[in-house]
């Protein structure tokens, strides 16, 4: 599906943001991922919405995503979200990650260093936070509607 002409200004400042990891290499990738179009999903822990005092997202809901400059370089819109604890994770939305997961494990592994990392521990104000089989995770999918302008550009 060919993504949508870029929308105006004020369109995108009324929509919520989209911020994947936190600014640098890693928000680079996804970002990229994003417009290349090899990510169409993410994980986010109910735990960070909760810290965030954000609603979870909803299919039909469009969000901005930003690159690590903070510049809005696309839009996307959520086509589905489950929330199942992370024993539950199947392969297909670990790939669909776009992060090169070939295994359910390997993007465990993957995700547990960032969520286990000093910089999540300290956006969620606990410098303790683990997670395990149980922790109920954010499964979202979703698709690209209009590329803003490119990362780099």
């Amino acid at each position: 599906m060919t993504p949508e002409p870029a929308s105006a200004p004020t369109d995108l400042a009324a929509l919520p943001r989209a911020e994947f990891a936190f600014p640098g290499p890693l928000r680079d990738q996804l970002v990229a991922a994003i417009l290349d179009g090899s990510k169409t999903s993410t994980t986010g822990l109910v735990v960070d919405y909760e810290h965030e005092g954000e609603p979870l997202p909803e299919a039909g809901s469009r969000e901005v995503v930003v690159d690590s400059h903070d510049r809005p370089v696309a839009v996307i819109e959520v086509t589905d979200v489950r929330v199942v604890p992370l024993a539950e994770v199947d392969l297909a939305h670990a790939v669909d990650e776009g992060e090169g997961y070939t295994s359910v494990a390997e993007w465990r592994t993957g995700h547990e260093r960032f969520w286990h990392s000093e910089e999540m521990r300290a956006a969620l104000n606990d410098p303790g936070f683990t997670v395990d089989d149980a922790t109920p995770a954010v499964l979202q999918r979703f698709r690209l509607v209009t590329v803003v302008h490119s990362a780099d550009g």
